[in-house]
């Protein structure tokens, strides 16, 4: 089984009527609906709950963090990003969702500023497969295309991709990296960029295709832990000092 928590600001949802009728359940319960299964479990966090709903109990069960913010990322504590960043390093998987480039706990673990372009003009958006192999990219044509998003464009300020999955273009001309994956300690994370909260984008079935693979790909790899520090040698050695 994989444990899932998807957290969510859930702020649009309070003061934008347009979002709230398009997530009735908030961004956060319509991506766990559909990620709900027979091996996975799902729970879901928010900002305003205690320690962000994201206790050290709820983190040290988690196998898979989903994060999606937009208008508070500052409001989010540097204790909690701390305990996450922990907790990735630790072997924790890590999907950051569309405006959650901005967030404190992806900008900690890339150490840029994760800055980009956007435009918000209905254009159209293309999503090309750029690693057809990719585990995320399983059951995906050639590309994804939805009708209207938010633009993001280049450059994205972020660390070079350890696999570039997904490759944006938009009808403005632009192009953006919009499915990166990078390994930080033992956890695996996957920043995927769809998901404007004033369009449906997390009911169109190939990006809940890609979501669901990424939770698959960044869940933890059950092995032993590495040990560190001062290590005995294996065989024995012979001094040569005085040789």
């Amino acid at each position: 089984m994989i444990n899932v928590t998807v957290w969510n600001e859930n702020r649009h949802e309070q003061k934008n009527p347009v979002v709230r009728d398009i997530y009735p359940e908030g961004i956060h319960g319509a991506i766990s609906s559909f990620l709900k299964g027979e091996d996975v479990i799902v729970k879901t966090a928010t900002l305003d709950e205690p320690e962000h709903g994201l206790s050290d109990d709820v983190l040290n069960s988690t196998d898979v963090l989903i994060w999606w913010g937009h208008l508070a990322h500052d409001e989010v504590s540097d204790e909690i990003v701390e305990k996450v960043k922990a907790r990735v390093l630790d072997g924790m998987g890590l999907i950051v969702l569309h405006s959650g480039h901005f967030s404190k706990v992806f900008k900690t673990l890339m150490g840029t500023t994760c800055d980009l372009k956007w435009r918000e003009a209905d254009d159209k958006e293309r999503l090309w497969v750029i690693d057809p192999s990719h585990p995320i990219a399983e059951g995906i044509g050639e590309y994804i295309e939805l009708e209207k998003e938010e633009m993001y464009g280049e450059h994205f300020d972020i660390p070079a991709p350890d696999q570039l999955v997904f490759m944006s273009w938009f009808e403005g001309g632009e192009v953006f990296r919009s499915g990166c994956t990078y390994q930080r300690g033992k956890g695996k994370i996957f920043y995927f960029r769809p998901g404007h909260e004033t369009y449906p984008t997390y009911y169109d079935d190939n990006i809940q295709r890609v979501i669901k693979n990424a939770v698959n790909w960044t869940a933890p790899t059950k092995r032993t832990s590495p040990v560190y520090g001062n290590a005995k040698p294996l065989e024995d050695i012979k001094s040569k000092i005085n040789d």
